[in-house]
């Protein structure tokens, strides 16, 4: 079963790195955070990697090339300017003999048990399935007594009026039929369409999850591989 990575984008608000670098190329713990995802796959069995590349693709192809560790990858141009959707329909020759496939983004981790994600999906029987996470937010919370007083108060807690993507999804053949052309982005029409036929299902995921969207939680993931030595294998 193939796994496709997003890898193509130009990272635009943690620019200190991208300038010179794709943001999936970022490392955390001296590791690309794409080696960081493509660990969690191969940990559960599924080593055979395509990367959608478009954003100073030529970096990430030169250190893959004589890879040990991940041996069975191809790195493919979808573009410097492609949306989400684009990128995925670009590697749709890659794909004609999968009836499914995993599809996440290159700035993301979870301990998401993939096995359980796959065997969801299958016993479901959508065309897509997307892990559903509860991120924490960005401010404390307070809950407050009709005297006004705090009752209790939480450092980012975890979002609980709802859910987000938190990708790691796992897409079946037909999904490409909601991809009308390279300037689709994926998170919208495919999605909405998808949703509204009762095609789209979610994995609930309470666990751990991160992201790297900006250098705070580049930061963040440091402090996280400094205590674990793992941003992914973590209890």
């Amino acid at each position: 079963m193939k796994v496709v990575i997003l890898a193509g984008g130009k990272g635009s608000r943690i620019s200190y790195y991208t300038q010179k670098i794709p943001k999936p190329m970022i490392k955390i713990g001296g590791i690309p955070m794409l080696s960081h995802i493509m660990s969690l796959f191969k940990h559960y069995g599924y080593n055979d990697f395509l990367i959608a590349a478009g954003f100073k693709k030529k970096i990430i192809s030169d250190y893959y090339r004589n890879s040990k560790e991940f041996k069975n990858l191809k790195v493919i141009d979808t573009g410097l300017n492609t949306q989400t959707g684009g990128r995925i329909l670009k590697l749709k020759k890659y794909l004609k003999n999968e009836n499914y496939f995993f599809m996440t983004y290159g700035d993301g981790i979870t301990n998401i048990n993939i096995n359980r994600l796959q065997n969801f999906h299958i016993k479901n029987n959508k065309i897509a399935t997307v892990t559903a996470v509860r991120p924490p937010v960005k401010f404390g919370e307070l809950k407050i007594e009709k005297n006004k007083l705090v009752s209790s108060f939480l450092e980012k807690p975890s979002l609980n009026t709802g859910w987000i993507n938190g990708g790691f999804f796992v897409l079946n053949k037909d999904v490409f039929k909601y991809i009308k052309n390279y300037q689709i982005i994926f998170e919208r029409e495919p999605m909405i369409n998808l949703s509204k036929k009762k095609k789209l299902i979610a994995f609930k995921h309470d666990g751990y999850w991160k992201c790297m969207d900006n250098l705070k939680e580049k930061n963040d993931l440091e402090e996280i591989y400094k205590r674990n030595k793992t941003i992914w294998n973590i209890e």
